[in-house]
């Protein structure tokens, strides 16, 4: 596990500021909130965000838009270079009162690129301009919904079971499996799924593979891998991702991939 390390958000004369982040594969930082909202974007690589209601899957051309003391947690799912901006509470309140995943433009993701760049010369007109513009492209960037619901319950057997299949959402590994690794029965963890997020542990399974498909497709992966890791027949994953969103993957609109970010 690893502690956020924010930047300085003390001086509310400047509206935005950038945090650049390399974080490995397999790290979690811990939950935890801050007063100013936040924008986390995957410049290369993806998260989960985990907020006490539900988990973001943020693939690269995706960010996270989290108000002002909303408590989260970030699993990195691979490699993950993050370009973050902070924006102060008055300028956060004119953007949504609700977390949302964001698909980030051309323009919005070289304004954010820009804007970790320049951080240090914060209080400037051009960065005073960049941050205007930033702001106004994420009211206009559109929504995503690569969102998964998270059980809101003290007992940790189901969190540890949830967190278990977002590592893996496989097919391969049995509800029965799961029970076992999260020591509880299969019963009893039935039992707190439909108690706790209103759904079977199958069907909210599916909204992780779906989550976690949409990601891998982004990058490129084919469809082909994609259904094998899972532990579908390419035609079966096709029915189950066409079900779930309403287009087959292979015909899922994905946008075009911009370079690593190398700076």
């Amino acid at each position: 596990m690893a502690l956020a390390a924010p930047p300085d958000l003390s001086d509310l004369d400047i509206p935005v500021q950038p945090l650049a982040r390399t974080y490995p594969r397999g790290l979690f930082v811990e939950p935890h909130q801050h007063a100013w909202g936040q924008v986390l974007y995957a410049a290369s690589g993806v998260m989960w965000v985990e907020t006490p209601s539900e988990a973001l899957m943020v693939p690269p051309q995706r960010a996270v838009w989290l108000p002002p003391d909303v408590p989260h947690g970030i699993r990195v799912v691979t490699d993950l270079q993050m370009r973050n901006i902070y924006l102060r509470p008055a300028i956060a309140a004119t953007l949504d009162p609700r977390v949302q995943v964001l698909e980030v433009g051309g323009l919005l993701r070289e304004l954010m690129l820009t804007l970790v760049e320049q951080g240090r010369d914060s209080r400037g007109e051009y960065y005073q301009a960049l941050a205007q513009l930033a702001v106004l492209e994420l009211h206009k960037a559109r929504r995503s919904t690569l969102r998964v619901p998270l059980p809101n319950s003290p007992d940790r057997r189901l969190m540890n079971l949830c967190q278990a299949v977002m590592a893996q959402p496989s097919l391969a590994v049995s509800f029965e499996q799961h029970a076992a690794l999260a020591g509880a029965s299969v019963r009893t963890l039935a039992r707190l799924f439909q108690a706790h997020l209103g759904m079977g542990f199958a069907e909210w399974r599916r909204q992780v593979q779906v989550a976690t498909a949409v990601a891998e497709l982004i990058q490129g992966v084919p469809v082909s891998t994609i259904a094998r890791a899972m532990g579908y027949s390419p035609s079966s994953f096709s029915d189950m991702f066409k079900r779930a969103l309403g287009v087959a993957p292979s015909r899922f609109p994905i946008p075009a991939l911009t370079p690593s970010v190398g700076r």
